[in-house]
C-alpha cells in the first residue's frame, strides 16, 4: 500500500483507489483478451478498458512456493517480499518514496505455482510504473539487514498465526493431503522453516525460477498493446532465459483417502475441516465439478450444506466448500465449525449430502438455480482491473484458450445432469476424504467422531 506524506500524491492517490473499485459491468460483453510475445520469451495479454485512466498490472512467473526448498517453505514468499522491498541501487526508504512521488502501487505475492509481482497506476504515470516494475524485478538489493528484518517479521507472523484454528487445520491438510510433494507446506512457511532460510536460498531460487519464458505479464485499463510492447519490450532486453523447472513439470499427488486427525486447541468450539484432492485447471470436467460445488456447498445458502447443517439444524452458522485447480491437482475442501460436543453429528450431516450426491447426483431444479446465480454473478468477477488481470493472469499461466471469458458462461449453461452426477462419482464417496479436527480434547485421546 501506498504511504503518503502530508497531502502529496493525494488527488492521484484518490482517483487511483476509486479506479480499481468502479467497472461498467452495465454491458455483458467481455472485450477480448490480445496477445503479444515479448522478443525474450515473455507472453503479454492484455484487456483494453478506456473508461479510467489507470492501469493494472501483474507478471506471473512459475517461481511459487513448490519451488521450495524441502524444509525452508516460505522461500518463494520471503523472495516475493524482498523485490518490492528494496533495489540494488535504492534502500526501502527511497524505494518508498519512489513509489510515494508517482502514487504507484507496487506488490508482490505468490501460491503454490506462481509467484506475482502486481503494479497499478494512472496512465499518465505508466512509463515510471514499467521503470519501477523493471528496476524490481532486475535489480533486486540482496541487503542482509533487510533480509533478516522481513524473515522476522514473517517468522513472528507465522507464531501468531498458529494460534488460529485455520491455519493449523490447513498446516495438516497440506502436510496429509500431500506428502513427499512440491504442495505439502503452506506458501508462507512455518516458523520453522522460515528460520531455516538464507538469503542465499533466495538468490538461487531467483536464479533458478524468475526467467521470462514461461512468464505471464496480464494489463487491464487505459492502454494498447502497441503502447504496452513499446514500453515493456526495452525494458525487459535485459531479462533472458528459462525457469530450472518449467510450470507443468510437477508429479500428480499420490491418493490420500480415509485418514484423520485431530488438533488440540484451548476452544469451546470445534473446527472441523473434510479434505481430497479435486480437480486440475485444465480437467476436462473443471466445469461440472465447478457447478456440483456450487450445489454441495460453495452457492452460501442456496447450497445443500448450508440448508442441512445449518438451516434445518442450527449446528453452525456456517459451512462451505471448494476446490483450488492448480496446475495439477489441488485441495477439495468443506468446512465448518460448531461446539465441540456436536462436531461427530455435524460431520455425519455432511457425509450424508456427499453420499447423497455421490449415488443419486442432484435435481434438474438445483441445476438450473446453480446455473443461473453462477452466470448472474459473472459480472461480479471482473468488476475491477485488478480481477481481471487475475483471470487474466490465470489464462495465461495455465494455457487457457483465450477467449476463456467470452465462453465461460456458455460453458456453465452447457453442463447437463448427467456431467454434474460423474463428477459427484468421482469426488464425493465419502470414504475417500480425510478429516482434520481442531479444537478441544474430544471424549479420549485417539477417538475422534467418524
Amino acid at each position: 500500500m501506498v504511504k503518503l506524506k502530508k497531502n502529496q500524491g493525494l488527488t492521484r492517490v484518490i482517483l487511483l483507489l476509486v479506479g480499481c473499485i468502479m467497472f461498467t459491468a452495465s454491458s455483458w460483453a467481455v472485450p477480448a483478451i490480445q496477445a503479444h510475445t515479448l522478443s525474450n520469451g515473455v507472453r503479454v495479454l492484455l484487456m483494453e478498458s478506456h473508461g479510467i485512466p489507470m492501469v493494472s498490472a501483474s507478471l506471473m512467473m512459475p517461481a511459487g512456493s513448490r519451488y521450495d526448498r524441502d524444509g525452508k517453505g516460505g522461500s518463494a514468499s520471503l523472495l516475493a517480499d524482498m523485490l518490492v522491498d528494496h533495489t540494488k541501487m535504492m534502500d526501502q526508504v527511497a524505494w518508498s518514496e519512489r513509489l510515494d512521488e508517482d502514487a504507484i502501487q507496487l506488490a508482490a505475492g505468490v501460491d503454490k505455482d506462481t509467484m506475482s509481482i502486481s503494479l497499478t497506476v494512472l496512465k499518465e504515470m505508466l512509463p515510471q510504473g514499467v521503470d519501477v516494475l523493471q528496476e524490481g524485478l532486475l535489480s533486486p538489493g540482496w541487503r542482509t539487514d533487510r533480509f533478516k528484518q522481513l524473515q522476522e517479521d514473517a517468522i513472528s507472523g507465522a507464531k501468531k498465526s498458529e494460534e488460529e484454528p485455520g491455519v493449523r487445520a490447513g498446516e495438516v491438510m497440506a502436510t496429509m493431503l500431500f506428502p513427499n510433494h512440491p504442495y505439502g507446506h503452506r506458501s508462507s512457511g512455518s516458523a520453522t522453516s522460515l528460520a531455516a532460510i538464507s538469503l542465499v536460498d533466495l538468490q538461487t531460487l531467483y536464479a533458478a525460477q524468475c526467467k521470462p519464458e514461461g512468464a505471464v505479464l496480464a494489463v487491464s485499463g487505459d492502454v494498447t498493446m502497441e503502447e504496452l510492447v513499446g514500453l515493456f519490450e526495452p525494458a525487459l532486453h535485459a531479462w533472458h532465459g528459462k525457469p530450472v523447472i518449467a510450470a507443468n513439470e510437477i508429479a500428480r499427488p499420490a491418493k490420500v483417502a480415509g485418514k484423520q486427525q485431530q488438533i488440540t486447541m484451548p476452544t469451546t468450539q470445534m473446527m472441523v475441516q473434510l479434505f481430497r484432492t479435486g480437480p486440475k485447471r485444465l480437467d476436462h470436467d473443471f466445469f461440472s465439478a465447478f457447478v456440483l460445488n456450487h450445489i454441495m456447498g460453495g452457492g452460501g445458502f442456496a447450497s445443500r450444506l448450508m440448508e442441512e447443517v445449518r438451516e434445518k439444524r442450527g449446528m453452525v452458522y456456517g459451512v462451505y466448500s471448494y476446490f483450488m485447480p492448480l496446475e495439477t491437482n489441488g485441495p477439495f475442501m468443506i468446512g465448518l465449525q460448531t461446539r465441540a460436543n456436536q462436531a461427530g453429528e455435524a460431520v455425519e450431516i455432511v457425509e450424508q449430502v456427499m453420499q447423497d450426491l455421490y449415488l443419486h447426483g442432484v435435481t434438474q431444479q438445483e441445476l438450473d438455480a446453480a446455473k443461473s446465480n453462477l452466470v448472474g454473478g459473472f459480472a461480479q468477477r471482473m468488476d475491477s482491473n485488478r480481477e481481471r488481470v487475475g483471470l487474466i493472469g490465470m489464462i495465461g499461466f495455465y494455457r487457457l484458450p483465450l477467449d476463456y471469458l467470452q465462453t465461460w458462461q456458455q460453458r456453465v449453461n452447457s453442463v447437463t445432469l448427467q456431467e454434474v452426477h460423474s463428477a459427484a462419482e468421482r469426488y464425493l464417496e465419502p470414504k475417500s476424504w480425510n478429516r482434520v479436527y481442531v479444537g478441544p480434547m474430544l471424549s479420549a485421546p485417539g477417538v475422534l467422531p467418524h
